[in-house]
């Protein structure tokens, strides 16, 4: 049964030209599907990533599909992983028949541990793929990317939730050798759904535009040309439809005010929660730049989900990102026959975070709401 909430874990961000955007090619009545949005929308990602090359998907578990079948990632390989993300991750090499291989985690940025990483590496080990966790950059990235260098293996950047985060004015997703970002509808910018992967190399970009539009030689645009077009591989239609790119270009536009708010709203949580004991939240390394995707508390298990439960009966919605790593799940325990214990600090994250409203339209009184709320039960708690 789908509860109606006071405050919702998330709320889009959007104004008139948004809708504007989107009416213009229904208007147009043509170009639904390769219409020129989505060249200009894939300029500015790139643009705004400092990358030479974006590409647009019709989602981030596309994306990164397509992406590790142009790096050749394949049978036989191994990509190392977090099991602390969202499935697509760990599933992706899977769709290349390759094997994900799970690393541990660090409790500053919940990104992969760079020091479990080099541990999982064997002659097998074809790439690394960390995440960006809820906006925060990965503490560990530099050091994962001196250690593919060294072992001579890809790094692709699982960026999902951090367009926008940077380590020094570095931006996520120019780090590694390619990178993919989601567009989905609680992200940073969004098109409802959607995907992006940015890159440096032409050679590998031309490949994906292959991949991503069933493998066809395109001299034209395929709807509005009568030439006879070849097909010179294998592909796919993982094409983003130009009203969502038109969505994107329009959003993109305003994604410095975007992660404004967004930081502005986690100031408030920061200095609010900083009061309660028993909570933590994320404090990140000097020169790291949090555009607050997600805004993660860390407490005791059983007070986690009391809380969660308390909050709920209030009509706050709170989730656990990831409250179940993902080589605990059906799926991975029967597969590779994973048990509990394997990733420790994983784990002991997943039992004790819990995520609690953000989003750019969150007004100041229901962060004194949610604040206040937690509080209280912690005073109750204590009694």
């Amino acid at each position: 049964m789908r509860m109606k909430w006071n405050i919702p874990l998330f709320s889009s961000y959007w104004d008139r030209k948004d809708i504007k955007a989107v009416e213009k090619v229904i208007k147009r009545g043509t170009y639904w599907a390769t219409g020129p949005e989505i060249k200009d929308f894939e300029e500015e990602i790139r643009k705004f990533v400092g990358t030479k090359y974006a590409l647009t998907f019709n989602s981030g578990t596309s994306a990164l599909h397509a992406l590790l079948k142009v790096f050749n990632i394949g049978k036989k390989d191994e990509v190392i992983v977090p099991s602390f993300t969202f499935i697509a991750t760990a599933n992706a090499p899977l769709f290349v028949n390759a094997k994900p291989v799970f690393s541990d985690i660090e409790e500053e940025t919940f990104g992969l541990d760079a020091s479990d990483v080099e541990k999982k590496i064997t002659s097998n080990t074809k790439a690394i793929m960390p995440i960006h966790y809820g906006g925060c950059p990965c503490r560990d990235i530099k050091k994962i990317k001196r250690i593919a260098k060294e072992k001579d293996i890809f790094l692709f950047e699982d960026a999902a939730q951090s367009l926008g985060a940077s380590i020094n004015d570095k931006k996520v997703g120019s780090f590694g050798d390619a990178a993919m970002f989601s567009l989905c509808q609680d992200k940073m910018i969004t098109t409802g759904e959607g995907g992006i992967i940015v890159t440096n190399s032409k050679e590998h970009y031309e490949k994906l535009k292959l991949l991503r539009s069933h493998g066809r030689a395109e001299t034209s645009d395929y709807f509005s040309s009568n030439e006879i077009m070849d097909y010179i591989s294998l592909g796919y239609n993982f094409r983003m439809p130009t009203m969502n790119a038109a969505l994107g270009l329009s959003q993109i536009k305003k994604i410095d005010k975007i992660i404004n708010m967004r930081r502005k709203k986690a100031d408030l949580y920061n200095k609010r929660l900083s009061k309660i004991n028993d909570v933590v939240y994320l404090n990140p390394p000097e020169g790291f730049f949090n555009v607050y995707q997600k805004y993660p508390i860390i407490l005791d298990k059983k007070l986690r989900d009391k809380l969660k439960k308390h909050l709920g009966e209030k009509g706050v919605f709170t989730k656990s990102y990831f409250g179940e790593p993902v080589h605990l799940t059906k799926f991975y325990k029967e597969k590779y026959g994973y048990k509990k214990g394997f990733l420790k600090v994983t784990e002991k994250t997943a039992d004790k975070i819990l995520n609690i409203p953000i989003y750019p339209s969150l007004k100041e009184e229901d962060i004194q709401t949610i604040t206040k709320i937690i509080k209280d039960f912690f005073k109750e708690e204590k009694l």
